[in-house]
């Protein structure tokens, strides 16, 4: 009986678990749907590729996801209904699960694709119908939800993570970086904004290696095979994690995994490391360096990974959600809090008014409900797995970024990555800088340099000038009996002495190239067309080349100048006693003779008796004692000290003067003198004098920027064309100059020192450097070695070897310029002599004025003109202490005359006489002090002399 009850029992549970099979089957319910009316379902799709480990990965993922919101929110008046679709890994399948979700059930979203070439469709059809598109694995940054605005990517964009790349390869120094990617949309989306990632840091993408999708091994060694040839080894790849572990098995097999080889993965294959076959990562992937959003391993990942392995482990118990997952996680959730909010219930999708109604896509209509349920989705914002859920633009943002470094059977930590920071080695302290020590491929002790010469490749293919002069500089010569070529030269030592200084060999070949017909513009740009490798040779670093290539450092002296005929010697010219000093030092010197000499005279005149006389005599003293002093010592006694100061400064600018001009004279006349015939570039702009330079040089554009007409340019070629050229002139058909760079004037110098001068400016330049393609990686080597060279003996043994030692030829640094002494070397002398004697002066006429102001008052005072007052000023000046004539009377005169005694012995005749001779005197001003006066005889001698007898 009890049997019997319970059969009625057992077939209804079978009947109802076999309809719960059917609809598990077509419909994943994450939520049983109430069957209260206080629920609302609400239908969102969900395209997967279901027949693929990620895909039901992520299937499991989003179920989990809507079951413990609602777990958790079980009030909420919505419930998300998901209907899951395969794409079949399709674009077209991926498009046609769209169609379908939208068609038969109308869903308010759609979660997926999983790829960036499916949600290129799927976005489109979102758009044109208005229902939000949310994909947690569509990276590519083609996808732009700027230009989709129903697209929502709640994955990082690709392009998020090539700071990181660049970080990198700016830490060690790599210049170059190839992109390896899959021919895809995923995989070509990258590669501009990875283009302009390694730009910013001065790195350059040289090659870019394209993989096809369903790539076959001979296709894959078959590019692999191309980038062993090519001198970058720094490798970017950027693939999904299965055609990336393909690769490397490949890559590993032909050797590309072993020292001086570097690979970065992007997150589309590090962030699965751990699920990849562990036989590929422990072989082939060693030393790769990846790059992956970083999440914070807690609580809430631990215990979704326990549930997940538990959920998934009948089918698949060996694998952990990835990242991925984590992001359909938060995505499920993100979409049930949005509906919750915008979708009312009962909504039905809206016919379009026009357009094709006659497909399925025209019949869709368009969604009430996006535009509100889209606004919601974008204003979600809560603490998810993968950590912070904020959409900006319209996609997921990433803080920070992990550098892993495969070492065994899975990646290890090396450094973090973030924008505002940089590298570092944690997150939490931002001063420690840099990257944990990192295991390369191959395992060698020091960092690859990021390049190698390819040994299986070809040789660099350095091409060199053939010229027709010079050849000191290059020389090719061809064996007739062999039908060899050698090169050899100046610039062929050094570029040899370079090489061979270099810690690793670089295999080359000359390749000789006649460039006669043509400048060395066109020769240089043969490096831009990848013609050749390299130029070596007399190549002149300048500006408008460095454009389309690349120079390395000068190893030669810079600049441009000219050389000019010598005159001959001057010693057996009457005048040239005139030489030493120039016109103005001549002409000021005789004007500081004569204001010293006045000086001198103004002060003295009033005190002193020997610059006192007639004004001819006064003029005569002035030029005679200033130049006086010249060769002889003056016989004139001077009474001020005013004037004895400025002699005393006078003497010794002199004593300079001549000094200087007696050992400027005895070089004259005693060293033969070669002065250049032409110094200034602009007596041969007005002469219209013919010009010369060198066949093909740069030069020619230069000489007509100065103004030179192109008629008067004159080309030659070799060292006997100069000279032959120079010493006829222009009127005889050749140059009176040729404009050249500095390194073949020396050289026609070394030949004929005793014929032509360097003279002129110096026009800069940066000398001779060997040329390669832009963004080489042999530069910066090269560099530095031609650094270590011509620091060394090597260069000046070289240079000695090609131009001869270079003290053979007697220097000509005196025909320069002229040997003439300038009144500017002795300005300082002249302003020192000159201040003195201004500051004497003007005491002398401050004391004077004091003194005499009373008298020189009253003589200008009745004057009424300013003229007159002037004149009489100075004729008061002039006159002042003129001497007086009058009779000499010595004290013994006054002695005879006893007037007392005469008066006691009156005799006759002798009292009659002295009163005549008494009364001849006649009162007469001695001086202005003292005056002398005498009176009748009957009054007797007075005197107004103080001790006057």
């Amino acid at each position: 009986m009890e049997r019997s009850l319970h059969l009625p029992f057992l077939a209804s549970s079978f009947v109802f678990f076999c309809c719960f099979s059917f609809f598990a089957g077509r419909y994943d319910f994450g939520v049983l749907v109430s069957a209260q009316n206080s629920t609302v379902p609400v239908d969102v799709g969900v395209i997967l590729h279901l027949r693929s480990l990620p895909g039901k990965r992520s299937r499991t993922t989003i179920s989990m996801a809507i079951e413990d919101f609602y777990a958790v929110h079980s009030n909420y008046a919505t419930r998300v209904v998901l209907h899951v679709k395969d794409s079949e890994n399709e674009a077209i399948g991926a498009a046609a699960a769209a169609v379908a979700l939208l068609k038969d059930v109308q869903v308010k979203a759609i979660i997926g694709p999983m790829t960036s070439t499916e949600a290129d469709f799927v976005i489109q059809i979102g758009n044109k119908t208005q229902v939000p598109v949310l994909s947690f694995s569509a990276s590519s940054p083609s996808l732009s939800p700027a230009h989709t605005p129903f697209f929502v990517r709640t994955t990082t964009n690709d392009s998020s993570q090539l700071g990181a790349i660049a970080a990198v390869t700016q830490y060690f120094g790599w210049r170059q970086a190839v992109p390896v990617y899959e021919d895809s949309e995923y995989g070509a989306g990258i590669v501009p904004f990875l283009i302009d990632a390694l730009q910013a840091v001065d790195a350059r993408v040289p090659y870019r290696s394209v993989i096809p999708t369903e790539a076959t091994s001979d296709q894959l060694d078959k590019e692999l095979y191309k980038l062993m040839t090519m001198q970058t080894r720094v490798f970017v790849v950027h693939m999904p994690a299965v055609l990336g572990a393909s690769l490397f098995r490949r890559a590993y097999q032909l050797g590309m995994m072993d020292d001086g080889y570097v690979w970065i993965t992007t997150d589309g294959i590090t962030n699965v490391l751990d699920l990849l076959d562990q036989r590929t990562v422990a072989g082939a992937m060693q030393g790769v360096i990846g790059v992956r959003p970083y999440v914070n391993r807690s609580e809430e990942i631990d215990d979704f990974t326990t549930r997940f392995k538990r959920r998934f482990r009948q089918d698949n118990p060996e694998l952990e959600p990835t990242v991925f997952q984590l992001w359909a996680y938060d995505t499920a959730r993100a979409v049930a809090m949005a509906v919750e909010k915008a979708v009312p219930g009962g909504t039905a999708f809206q016919s379009l008014q026009s357009g094709n109604n006659s497909t399925d896509l025209g019949r869709l209509g368009v969604s009430p409900t996006g535009p509100a349920l889209l606004e919601a989705i974008m204003g979600t914002r809560f603490r998810g797995l993968a950590g912070e859920f904020k959409l900006v633009d319209g996609q997921l943002q990433s803080s920070a970024f992990e550098i892993v470094n495969v070492n065994g059977k899975s990646g290890r930590t090396i450094g973090f990555w973030t924008p505002g920071n940089g590298i570092s080695r944690g997150l939490e302290s931002t001063d420690d800088t840099g990257l944990r020590s990192v295991i390369w491929p191959g395992e060698p002790k020091d960092v690859p340099k990021g390049w190698e010469m390819p040994t299986n490749g070809k040789k660099l293919r350095i091409a060199v000038p053939v010229k027709h002069g010079f050849d000191q500089f290059v020389t090719v010569t061809t064996d007739p009996a062999t039908n060899r070529t050698t090169v050899t030269g100046f610039c062929i030592d050094v570029f040899q002495a370079v090489m061979d200084s270099l810690p690793y060999a670089v295999p080359f070949e000359y390749i000789p190239v006649d460039n006669s017909s043509d400048s060395y513009d066109n020769f240089v740009y043969q490096v831009k067309l990848k013609n050749f490798d390299a130029v070596v040779g007399d190549t002149t670093i300048l500006a408008n080349r460095s454009q389309f290539v690349e120079f390395t450092m000068p190893y030669t002296e810079s600049g441009v100048s000219m050389i000019v005929p010598v005159e001959g010697n001057k010693s057996k010219n009457m005048w040239i006693f005139l030489e030493p000093l120039t016109i103005d030092l001549w002409l000021g010197s005789l004007a500081f003779f004569v204001f010293t000499g006045f000086v001198v005279w103004v002060i003295e005149h009033r005190e002193n008796e020997e610059f006192a006389g007639k004004p001819l005599d006064q003029f005569g003293i002035i030029f005679y004692f200033a130049f006086s002093i010249l060769v002889l010592s003056h016989k004139e006694k001077l009474q001020s000290n005013l004037t004895r100061f400025v002699v005393i400064i006078w003497v010794f600018v002199v004593l300079i003067l001549t000094s200087s001009y007696t050992a400027s004279l005895t070089s004259m006349l005693t060293v033969q003198q070669l002065q250049p015939t032409v110094t200034d570039v602009n007596q041969l702009l007005k002469s219209g004098a013919s010009i010369g330079y060198q066949d093909g040089s740069f030069v020619a554009g230069m000489l007509k920027r100065m103004g030179f007409q192109e008629h008067k340019l004159k080309n030659y070629s070799t060292i006997e064309q100069y000279a032959e050229a120079l010493s006829n002139g222009s009127g005889n058909g050749g140059v009176d100059a040729f404009f050249d760079e500095i390194p073949y004037l020396r050289l026609v110098l070394s030949q004929h020192c005793d014929d032509f001068a360097m003279a002129g400016p110096t026009y800069k330049t940066d000398g001779f450097g060997f040329v390669f393609p832009r963004g080489s990686p042999l530069v910066p080597d090269i560099s530095r070695a031609i650094l270590s060279i011509t620091e060394g003996d090597r260069m000046t043994e070289i240079e000695k070897a090609w131009f001869g030692d270079p003290t053979s030829c007697p220097t000509q640094s005196n025909n320069l310029a002229s040997s003439s002494l300038a009144f500017r070397s002795f300005g300082g002398l002249f302003l020192i002599t000159g201040v003195v004697s201004v500051l004497a002066l003007l005491i002398f006429l401050a004391r004077f004025i004091y003194t005499e102001w009373d008298e020189l008052k009253a003589a200008a005072g009745r004057q009424s003109s300013l003229w007159k007052k002037m004149v009489v000023l100075l004729r008061y000046y002039h006159e002042v202490n003129e001497p007086r004539t009058c009779p000499t009377l010595k004290r013994d005169d006054f002695a005879a005359l006893n007037i007392g005694e005469m008066n006691q012995h009156t005799q006759p005749g002798v009292g009659a006489g002295l009163p005549h001779l008494v009364g001849s005197f006649s009162p007469v001003s001695i001086s202005n002090h003292s005056r002398l006066s005498f009176t009748s005889p009957e009054e007797g001698i007075s005197s107004t002399e103080p001790n006057s007898p």
